[in-house]
């Protein structure tokens, strides 16, 4: 226990970081060693597990930092309680883990069906509503079965490849946007906005194979709301889901707000889904109907119609909100580092060889441009904090036995931002993925998720941002505001930049 504190506090000392909390939290975990089981094994229960009290909590969640900083909340408890912590606040406990080996621990005994954490108020919503779980919103064998089945279609390489065409003619539209949008100087205000837009006419194309009109100089008013919608939902879920179901008679707004914009989103992507399927109906005249669409793809298992609304609401969501805060963070990270955008702009001119569209097989010869995404996400990952909870069994972490059935927060913002996981923490550094000498804990920057719980859409996603920033750097010089105004993250449930990013398009 003597070498590897001093090796901690050597370590630590040259990162900057103070060793205190995590030479504390070890002794607690030797402590508990000390008493093991013969066979080593570790019986520290839960009641010894430090963390903030009840009031404390609460007085942190919405008096001190505000739902807003929940990232922020992640890097205190890492600082004052050491790498796990639990928390508690209204129906709500769980066990705090912010360490990339203790996150490896948790994910590699999750079972053969793991569970995320419980979203009790998206569940609430169907049930009132009568609709069905997505592949968000569904768990054991109802998850697997679906999982399956889209795993086909958006995680096997060559079936992703396949939609790089579809996804070079949303680009193509978006460039025309930024061309449009631009003020004087090349400026385009609030850049989030086109790239949602962006996002949402991405995955629509992916999952009905038709366009939808998001890029187009009047955007129709449903693709507005569901924009509208979405935004509100992730605002509202974490309120709702901290609300026992009681209060939602005293105070009926939040929860009501929270319901309309699931009917809206719901509305949407059911419109779609039967548009595309009435126009498949009518191009087969009583022939075998073919398509390779997603929303067809599913339509033709043996899934409830109501399954198939929901997965492809889900879908639409979460593809949006990877997509939008993913390419304002780069583009805004590269504008205030001209020389890692020259470098990458000069990777992507010698791959392409004078071809204007980039091909889904050219990103494996782009090493800066994918180690750029994942400085990014490391920086700013999309949700700054995973869950799971572990139904088969207790599990054994970082010298506490956790019983099953507890909620368990991965803590990814903090991981991602340690400075003794990664040096500089707060620094765009690209190179840092590049350098062979240089070596990452597997665990220590997961912002698709592992396992069979990862990102369905992963890969789809990574294709489009590419192309995306591709096509973008041979069109323009992308420069910061002119006004010099920095950008932070704040939490939404996912993190989003806590207030607008604007950028100035420069043709080339």
């Amino acid at each position: 226990m003597i070498s590897v504190r001093r090796m901690l506090q050597q370590a630590l000392r040259v990162s900057g970081r103070s060793a205190t909390p995590l030479l504390r939290w070890m002794e607690r975990w030797a402590e508990g060693a000390a008493a093991a089981a013969p066979d080593g094994t570790v019986v520290r229960s839960l009641d010894s597990m430090p963390g903030p009290s009840v009031l404390g909590f609460a007085w942190d969640l919405f008096a001190r930092r505000g739902l807003s900083k929940l990232h922020q909340l992640q890097l205190e408890g890492l600082q004052r309680y050491g790498p796990m912590w639990k928390a508690s606040f209204g129906p709500i406990s769980t066990v705090h883990v912010a360490h990339p080996a203790l996150i490896e621990q948790v994910l590699r005994q999750e079972g053969q069906r793991p569970m995320r954490s419980d979203l009790s108020s998206w569940k609430d919503y169907r049930k009132l509503r009568g609709q069905h779980y997505g592949l968000l919103t569904s768990e054991g064998e109802e998850w697997q079965e679906v999982r399956s089945l889209l795993a086909k279609h958006m995680l096997r390489p060559k079936a992703v490849e396949a939609y790089d065409e579809t996804l070079n003619g949303v680009v193509s539209d978006l460039i025309v946007k930024l061309r449009q949008r631009r003020h004087a100087e090349g400026l385009v205000t609030d850049v989030a906005r086109d790239f949602y837009y962006f996002g949402l006419e991405g995955i629509s194309s992916v999952l009905f194979e038709s366009r939808i009109g998001c890029l187009e100089p009047v955007v129709p008013k449903e693709t507005e709301l569901f924009i509208e919608s979405i935004n509100t939902m992730f605002v509202k879920t974490l309120l709702t889901m901290v609300m026992p179901k009681w209060m939602h008679m005293l105070f009926p707004k939040p929860w009501k707000t929270f319901c309309q914009c699931w009917d809206n989103m719901f509305e949407f992507a059911k419109g779609h889904i039967d548009k595309r399927l009435r126009e498949a109906e009518e191009k087969s005249n009583g022939d075998k109907m073919e398509g390779n669409y997603i929303a067809y793809y599913l339509s033709r298992t043996d899934l409830p119609i109501k399954t198939v609304y929901s997965n492809i609401t889900e879908l639409l969501l979460a593809g949006v909100d990877t997509i939008s805060s993913t390419m304002s963070w780069s583009l805004y990270e590269l504008s205030r580092h001209p020389e890692v955008q020259a470098s990458l702009r000069d990777e992507v001119m010698t791959v392409l060889k004078g071809r204007k569209l980039p091909r889904a097989e050219d990103v494996a010869r782009m090493p800066l441009m994918k180690a750029t995404v994942k400085e990014v996400l490391r920086l700013y990952p999309v949700i700054p904090a995973n869950a799971r909870v572990i139904t088969e069994k207790d599990i054994q972490v970082g010298g506490y036995l956790i019983p099953k059935n507890t909620l368990i927060t991965l803590c990814h913002f903090a991981t991602s931002r340690d400075p003794a996981v990664f040096p500089n923490p707060d620094e765009f550094l690209p190179q840092r993925w590049l350098n062979k000498d240089q070596t990452h804990h597997p665990y220590a920057s997961v912002p698709f998720g592992v396992g069979k719980r990862s990102c369905i859409g992963r890969r789809i996603a990574e294709l489009e941002l590419y192309l995306a920033l591709a096509r973008i750097l041979i069109e323009f010089d992308v420069r910061a505001d002119p006004k010099g105004v920095s950008v932070k993250p704040m939490t939404r449930t996912l993190l989003v930049p806590e207030n607008v990013i604007n950028l100035q398009f420069v043709e080339r």
